[in-house]
């Protein structure tokens, strides 16, 4: 890949086998005469993007266009049906809080654990470990297994890990609800300070258009899965809020 780009994006289609009931999809599986029971569902048709070494992308459109499933792909949470993903660096992704924890585990256990799937060394962990706790503020909590933990609890931990660990490459979805409205305002603010280093390259996907318009380099609008526009801000905001009227 380009060493311009840090995310290439080639012709990628997600598509969802849709069952009417969970029965019919154990009917089909064993099926001798290979009778199909599901339709086809292609949450993501045919796209192709790439995203620059310190670029801002943001991504938005309505409920269901497919942006959560794009960055799933891209993070390699999902893989896609067709189409290839190129990605050069270290990746950490603020959309599957939590994905990879170990519920039996700490909470120091878990941040070891979390940073090792990131692709982070013990050591490494070791020197960010006292900032993570402090910013989850969790206290004593940290020894305690993570079963133990409230909902609030369990994000505000795996946001701090993410949210602290230096990478290359940023994704994010709609995460900063996580925690009070003191914990929101300062996650808020830990945001704005990574998506402003200019050695990372940031996609972001919300329902907060303003917030979008004013963070990002260049907008991609996602709509039933397709690219309808991708361009600066200022274009794509006004197609959108004349798309939305």
């Amino acid at each position: 890949m380009d060493s311009e780009f840090k995310i290439k994006v080639s012709n990628i289609s997600k598509v969802f086998k849709m069952y009417n009931t969970p029965m019919d999809k154990m009917r089909e599986a064993f099926s001798v005469s290979g009778k199909i029971l599901h339709t086809d569902f292609y949450a993501i048709t045919d796209l192709s993007f790439s995203v620059k070494k310190g670029e801002i992308l943001g991504i938005m459109g309505r409920n269901g266009s497919g942006k959560s499933t794009l960055l799933k792909m891209i993070t390699g949470i999902l893989e896609p049906t067709e189409g290839n993903i190129e990605v050069s660096g270290k990746i950490s992704s603020l959309l599957e809080l939590g994905t990879g924890f170990n519920m039996e585990y700490t909470g120091i256990d878990n941040i070891f654990f979390y940073g090792t799937l990131m692709g982070f060394t013990r050591s490494q962990m070791e020197g960010k470990l006292s900032e993570i706790i402090a910013f989850a503020e969790r206290g004593d909590y940290v020894y305690q297994p993570v079963k133990t933990y409230s909902s609030g609890m369990y994000s505000k931990l795996a946001f701090s890990i993410t949210a602290i660990l230096e990478t290359d490459i940023m994704l994010i979805d709609e995460v900063l609800s996580v925690g009070d409205s003191k914990f929101k305002k300062k996650s808020y603010n830990k945001m704005k300070q990574l998506i402003n280093d200019k050695d990372r390259t940031v996609i972001i996907v919300s329902h907060a258009i303003e917030t979008l318009g004013s963070l990002c380099d260049e907008l991609l609008w996602l709509n039933d899965g397709e690219i309808k526009m991708q361009s600066n801000p200022e274009d794509v905001l006004k197609e959108y809020n004349n798309f939305m009227k």
